[in-house]
């Protein structure tokens, strides 16, 4: 393999390097290993369901001492938020407990998520509606801040809009700065909920030729 990074499609032998990615950038985008007993939650999240229900949009970024980033993500969010319910939450529902009893300012990081699991919210639906694609994107510090990033989301844009993507979003945690600032520097803008919820969950958007009625905060 050449020096520079190289981007592929997923394989199956990709997903225990995804799970640790995902865990490794999943506090702000800082290493999360330290808040969690099972080091799998945050992957079983954000990236396995992608990997193995839609593999073809699930692309990898690798050097030579492995896979250091992936990108995943699906065109049509409301079809996909319904698939999950029917084939990827109820197996791990029946893995792990509701922690319905814990009050949430009490609930671990494990817990946390497997609230997510039990209880997944849905994408707003004026986001849906707006911005009906999504993707999630993660890379390895030693990746960051070298144009991988540009180019496996360009890599990524170019196969979604293969199958007919022309608007999509993401949901960042406001926290992380740097990805804000990332995702900004991609043509995303930061979008105004008409019910404006208060959270850690930053909306972005962005078409394929961007738009001028586009509703920035």
């Amino acid at each position: 393999m050449s020096d520079a990074p190289q981007i592929r499609p997923f394989n199956a032998g990709d997903l225990d390097a995804c799970y640790a990615i995902s865990l490794a950038t999943g506090h702000a985008g800082g290493d999360a290993s330290h808040l969690y007993r099972d080091s799998k939650m945050m992957g079983h999240i954000y990236i396995a369901p992608y990997a193995l229900l839609e593999p073809g949009l699930t692309l990898i970024a690798e050097d030579r001492d492995g896979v250091a980033g992936f990108v995943a993500g699906v065109v049509d969010t409301a079809a996909w938020e319904e698939r999950l319910e029917r084939e990827w939450w109820p197996p791990l529902r029946r893995r792990y407990a509701d922690p319905v009893d814990v009050p949430p300012d009490r609930q671990t990081a494990d817990q946390r998520r497997a609230s997510m699991i039990h209880h997944p919210a849905p994408t707003p639906v004026e986001i849906v509606a707006r911005f009906p694609a999504h993707l999630h994107m993660n890379l390895l510090p030693r990746l960051q801040r070298r144009g991988v990033g540009s180019l496996l989301l360009g890599t990524w844009l170019s196969a979604a809009g293969a199958r007919g993507a022309l608007s999509f979003h993401v949901g960042l945690n406001r926290m992380n700065r740097d990805a804000l600032r990332f995702w900004s520097r991609q043509g995303f803008s930061a979008l105004a909920l008409k019910a404006r919820v208060e959270g850690r969950t930053c909306w972005m958007g962005r078409d394929t030729a961007p738009q001028d009625n586009q509703v920035i905060v």
